[in-house]
């Protein structure tokens, strides 16, 4: 019997994701593929319909086309939750790489699905400036792209560029001062 099969429906974008979870966690595990890009109506309200019925948690891609899809889910179910894998964990060993939930180890999977985000109801959340991150060398120097990254790892956030980390940080309500502390104990 395999452990920990998380009970709401994992948002995927095809069948060798869903073939991964399956190896993963068994065939008890629910899924629902958006064939890639490709997602219509149809899929969205399937996907609106198993939130409703056992909660889902999307699972896509850390490329564009899986953070697009990430986006068409969220207007559509706005505190949806999320799991993210990093580029690295979901790159192919194949001579042409590619990246994909496929690819990951069953551990890093376990670990993604575990470590669940979801929005907070809270409205009166502040963004953290732009000037600010610039300034705790997250934004604008040669090193940044490598310190976004561990900080993305340590909130799970997922892939992160300049401009998304500000709105992931704000999106999670991950404050100001816990992101110097982090900062501080990496020193």
């Amino acid at each position: 019997m395999l452990e920990n099969i998380p009970s709401e429906v994992i948002i995927v974008e095809g069948r060798d994701d869903t073939k991964r979870l399956i190896e993963t966690f068994g065939n008890q595990v629910k899924t629902i593929e958006t064939n890639g890009s490709a997602l219509d109506k149809q899929i969205i309200d399937r996907i609106v319909k198993a939130d409703q019925e056992y909660g889902v948690i999307v699972f896509t891609d850390p490329d564009y086309s899986g953070l697009r899809i990430r986006r068409m889910i969220r207007e559509a179910i706005p505190g949806v939750k999320e799991a993210f894998l990093s580029q690295a964990q979901t790159v192919s060993n194949r001579k042409h790489a590619s990246l994909g939930i496929e690819h990951a180890s069953k551990e890093d999977i376990r670990l993604a699905l575990s470590q669940v985000m979801t929005p907070p109801t809270e409205t009166h959340l502040e963004m953290i400036p732009l000037s600010h991150l610039i300034e705790l060398r997250l934004v604008g120097y040669p090193h940044s792209k490598a310190l976004r990254q561990k900080v993305a790892k340590h909130f799970n956030l997922g892939y992160l560029n300049a401009k998304q980390l500000q709105k992931q940080l704000y999106k999670y309500g991950i404050k100001q001062k816990d992101l110097e502390n982090y900062l501080k104990e990496g020193e």
